[in-house]
């Protein structure tokens, strides 16, 4: 088989030269011979697919690492690295989507337009909420904290020796932007209030502890979401029950890369293991950030992972869709959790977007 220059190559491969040289030197792609006189890079036929994968893979936007992954996948199970493109993407959009939310909302508040379809005061849009937590029958301290009010929705998981204190603080973090904070400052607020919990909640721990938290705060007739961890927050809209959290998990990542089923992922002995979670470090923090619109009907539900892993998604799904109120569906669901054999702390909050008067709630 016959050798092409570099110049050749990148002609066949739809590659710049300056591309394949910067490829070479990060292993990507490796020219088949190099020159010894010259440096001149010299390739073979053979390499075309794996040349062609890179360009289609940087054309979708993949990062250089990411690709040289599943280019070294495709070489021996081309289904698996199919899966692990699918799985990329589908977080990309994911990510779109929330991107397409903000520079909405951005546009509307620097235009001077309403949020969404209501006002800052929601209309006559209001909120019904409940919040509990229980020790779950195993642990011997609750170290989750549930937070329901008028505005804000908030679930914590605490870990280590200093868990339920870090749980307490990143509620009680968000608590203080209740009342304070609005309109465009909102998401400001929000990743702001993490990083004060993150950098200043652990003086003086033992540095083994911290916490996970999903939080939703309401703004006009849209929400901001907050995301750190394994707490969850579902959607019952229409019936139909959605995730609208993407968990920072070990076996969530697997899951994504295709390497790990959803059913495979609840018996994996590292299920539990957090690739982000609010512990002091700032590699660790990281919040997803989002804006989700609103719609009179609404129930949203927010829970630890004590809940989620007993209690089945059939379960959930029928307990949001039945429940006549909030609390209801909260004393519903926490009792499931203990009939499980409450294995681990349990929390949830449950709010409904109403039409009907005022906001209403209660600790359960």
């Amino acid at each position: 088989m016959g050798e092409l220059t570099i110049g050749a190559f990148a002609r066949a491969s739809r590659l710049s030269p300056k591309a394949l040289r910067l490829y070479d030197e990060l292993g990507l792609l490796t020219p088949a011979r190099v020159d010894g006189t010259t440096g001149y890079r010299y390739y073979v036929e053979a390499q075309l697919p794996r040349a062609r994968l890179v360009a289609w893979l940087r054309r979708v936007g993949m990062p250089l690492a990411r690709i040289g992954e599943v280019c070294d996948l495709c070489e021996t199970d081309p289904p698996a690295a199919g899966l692990v493109i699918g799985a990329y993407w589908a977080r990309v959009e994911t990510e779109t989507a929330a991107r397409r939310d903000l520079v909405t909302f951005l546009v509307d508040q620097l235009s001077g337009k309403p949020a969404g379809k209501g006002v800052e005061e929601m209309s006559d849009m209001r909120m019904r909420y409940a919040a509990g937590t229980d020790r779950g029958l195993v642990r011997p301290v609750n170290q989750d904290t549930a937070y329901a009010g008028a505005r804000l929705l908030a679930v914590a998981d605490g870990f280590g020796a200093e868990g339920a204190r870090a749980s307490g603080a990143a509620v009680d973090a968000l608590v203080a932007l209740e009342e304070s904070v609005r309109g465009a400052d909102v998401l400001n607020g929000l990743a702001d209030a993490v990083d004060r919990v993150n950098r200043g909640n652990w003086e003086g721990s033992s540095g083994d502890s911290g916490t996970t938290l999903t939080a939703m705060l309401w703004t006009g007739s849209r929400l901001a979401l907050v995301h750190v961890g394994d707490t969850r927050a579902y959607l019952l809209r229409g019936g139909e029950v959605s995730r609208i959290t993407h968990d920072h998990t070990l076996v969530q990542s697997m899951i994504d890369a295709g390497s790990l089923s959803a059913e495979e992922a609840t018996s994996h002995p590292q299920r539990a293991l957090l690739l982000r979670a609010l512990d002091g470090s700032a590699d660790h923090a990281r919040p997803d950030l989002r804006l989700h619109d609103v719609v009179p009907g609404d129930r949203y539900l927010l829970c630890s992972d004590g809940l989620f892993t007993v209690v089945g998604p059939d379960d959930i799904r029928r307990v949001l869709r039945t429940a006549a109120e909030p609390a209801d569906a909260v004393s519903e669901l926490i009792a499931l959790a203990l009939a499980g054999g409450g294995p681990d702390n349990v929390a949830c909050a449950v709010a409904d977007a109403v039409m009907d008067g005022a906001a209403d709630g209660v600790t359960v």
